[in-house]
């Protein structure tokens, strides 16, 4: 197969990652959380430093900003903000539990020197329903992102949006059903990973159209999150259970780098989620 021919290359990133000290699933926001089974801040914060070092051992830059009490789920760092060319837009959550989280990711870029920052006045849960391809940004929305927020984030960033809807509650963000495996260049079109059934029949129309050579993932991919990965164009952080998405990205050149991610999952999470890319 042609693909096989294919040499990816990695391209560094800068990633920003929030330390889950305080994870706990104590409400449901999504149909992964069940507060009566247990959960361990200890087993999540030690897979959460795997991811982080990964990246680290994959040649990234990753920063870390401070967990706060209160905030379990401020570990998904994806949702608190969307960064393309240094423009930066803000996220404003749905659930009033998250809300607070805004403003700690804010003043993190205030203090990191980022001036060109806007808060959203619609909700907008970031990286969460925002995926970059490098040249346009796919936008989701259904159960978190407001649609009126595209827009909006066309206008903050000045970067085409295409809208997309989601249909499936247990995939209720854009990250946990379609994810960039390599960014368009001058020379090449972007390639990415997604879930047909999570979206709606026209929205599967646009993302064949737009994205034909795309690898199409099954219903185990999507259960085990294998749609909330993390391409760095070359290497792809999956987690464990996603062999059969693996195998399929190892046959185009990809390199399938597997990690346990079960503990974070209970939340609703994986390593996308977990994971704001900074693009400068």
């Amino acid at each position: 197969m042609q693909a096989e021919s294919v040499q990816r290359v990695p391209t560094t990133r800068r990633y920003l990652m929030c330390p889950p000290r305080f994870f706990a699933v104590d409400y449901v926001i999504n149909p992964w959380m069940d507060p009566t089974q247990p959960v361990s801040a200890e087993v999540a914060v030690a897979q959460w430093t795997e991811l982080r070092d990964t990246y680290r051992r994959l040649g990234h830059t990753v920063e870390e900003i401070e967990p706060q009490p209160g905030l379990p789920d401020m570990v998904f760092a994806a949702n608190s903000g969307t960064v393309v060319d240094g423009r930066v837009l803000g996220s404003r959550f749905r659930a009033p539990q998250r809300a607070a989280e805004a403003e700690h990711f804010r003043r993190w870029f205030v203090e990191h020197g980022y001036r060109d920052l806007t808060m959203p006045e619609r909700i907008n849960e970031a990286e969460g329903d925002f995926a970059w391809t490098g040249k346009l940004l796919l936008a989701g929305t259904g159960f978190r992102t407001d649609p009126a927020a595209h827009a909006e984030a066309q206008e903050v960033l000045g970067v085409p949006v295409v809208s997309l809807s989601l249909v499936d509650p247990r995939y209720y963000h854009l990250d946990t059903a379609l994810f960039v495996l390599s960014e368009a260049t001058d020379t090449a079109a972007a390639q990415i990973a997604y879930y047909p059934a999570a979206f709606s029949p026209g929205s599967q129309r646009v993302l064949r159209r737009l994205f034909p050579d795309a690898v199409i993932a099954t219903a185990a991919d999507a259960e085990c999150f294998g749609l909330n990965g993390v391409s760095d164009g070359r290497n792809v952080v999956l987690p464990l259970e996603a062999v059969g998405l693996g195998a399929e990205l190892a046959s185009r050149g990809y390199e399938p780098v597997y990690l346990d991610i079960s503990e974070l999952r209970k939340a609703g999470g994986g390593p996308k989620c977990c994971t704001l890319e900074i693009r400068k």
